[in-house]
């Protein structure tokens, strides 16, 4: 099959075919000018899909969790689509893109359907096509989409704004008792998970996050919500079903106290500022050689500030007049 249009893509995505649903995929990562409309015809069909992003410093074991999950997920007559960030070479580009070697036990299941991506050099543990891909997953009707990143730690919190329910994995002996406070993150949980509960210490994992919970570190807009600790041995299916139960519940908990609307409308105000943000360091781009080399000339003197030059650029393109 030679190139096909991403206006013809659609029908078939919204039709779940898979071949259609990887070719879009590719043109959301790639940030295709040509699959613009489309893109935009695939947030209009989304919606429906429950997001729940999944988070964690590297070595949790995410990715062996994030399989057995959808399993669980299938078990339960759901589909399921996986959005894995991998990290990339800030020299090469180049990213492991391992998830789908760790997910070969989903391989030849329709209900699944799993898309890793690079980072590419996009901060917050997302890359940069991530929420128009889960766009695409939802659109193709898949019920439950997952955002696994690739465990950066502080700048985790971007996946928080992102998914309706967020599940942050800690796993004992990695250097800290409670790997969430270190990597800044306790507070954005809606559940915790602590893998690798076969290991002597991980009932101590367990209970102090427990008690940093019990003691208020959680912050104060999920005082309906108390993030519960579920502890996992992925390897052997332990806890699994548990974690899935909470998931449905924090869902059941949003839809019930009109959270989810909340939730809903904060994730569209980033999308709003993350593509005004993303138009407008094209715009600069376009003029690197003009404008800005001038302007550049100026700060590197020091005779104008950052700010000064940036207001001039953005009268000289004729934005925020």
């Amino acid at each position: 099959m030679g190139y096909v249009s991403s206006a013809a893509l659609v029908p078939a995505v919204l039709a779940g075919d898979e071949r259609a649903i990887a070719r879009m995929l590719s043109r959301a990562e790639s940030a295709s000018a040509e699959a613009r409309d489309a893109l935009d015809t695939m947030f209009a069909k989304a919606g429906r899909a429950h997001v729940v992003g999944i988070t964690g410093v590297p070595g949790s074991g995410k990715s062996t969790l994030v399989a057995k999950l959808a399993a669980a997920v299938r078990a339960s007559g759901r589909t399921i689509g996986i959005v894995a960030v991998d990290p990339s070479s800030p020299y090469s580009g180049g990213a492991i893109l391992g998830d789908r070697i760790r997910m070969t036990d989903l391989g030849g299941d329709r209900g699944v359907f799993v898309r890793s991506m690079a980072t590419r050099g996009a901060l917050g543990g997302l890359a940069g096509g991530t929420l128009e891909s889960v766009d695409v997953l939802d659109a193709a009707g898949f019920d439950v989409v997952v955002i696994e990143t690739v465990g950066v730690g502080q700048d985790e919190v971007e996946v928080a704004r992102a998914a309706h329910t967020t599940v942050v994995v800690s796993a004992p002996g990695l250097g800290d008792d409670i790997q969430a406070i270190k990597a800044g993150v306790l507070e954005i949980a809606d559940i915790h998970v602590v893998s690798k509960c076969d290991k002597p210490d991980a009932d101590r994992t367990v209970a102090d996050l427990k008690t940093m919970l019990a003691i208020g570190l959680a912050t104060g807009h999920r005082r309906a919500w108390h993030p519960p600790v579920v502890p996992v041995t992925a390897l052997r299916d332990e806890g699994v079903a548990v974690l899935l139960e909470a998931i449905d519940r924090h869902r059941e908990a949003l839809q019930t106290s009109g959270e989810m609307a909340v939730r809903r409308r904060d994730i569209a105000e980033r999308r709003l500022l993350r593509a005004g943000e993303e138009m407008l360091r094209e715009r600069f781009a376009q003029h690197r050689d003009g404008q800005i080399a001038a302007l550049l000339d100026e700060l590197v003197q020091r005779r104008r500030s950052p700010r000064a030059c940036a207001r001039t650029l953005l009268q000289t393109l004729r934005i925020g007049e």
